[in-house]
């Protein structure tokens, strides 16, 4: 009986030990900043975030049917 209670033990410390690493290992992927790039708005466009680009028109209106040669 007290083998497997040993073993129990053994088997949540270790477990716990995971979970500890792996918030560590989590904390330090996200505090690592150095590849990181942020946008800024120095060179955009007024009116648009500088984040995407406009699509180009459609050349048929929604909803309308395509059109076959």
């Amino acid at each position: 009986m007290d083998k497997e209670l040993g073993r129990d033990r053994i088997r949540a410390t270790v477990a716990a030990a995971l979970v500890v690493t792996g918030i560590v290992a989590a904390f330090a992927i996200a505090a690592d900043r150095n590849g990181i790039r942020f946008a800024s708005n120095d060179q955009a466009p007024v009116g648009s975030s500088g984040l995407a680009r406009p699509h180009p028109p459609l050349d048929r209106a929604p909803g309308e049917p395509l059109k076959t040669p």
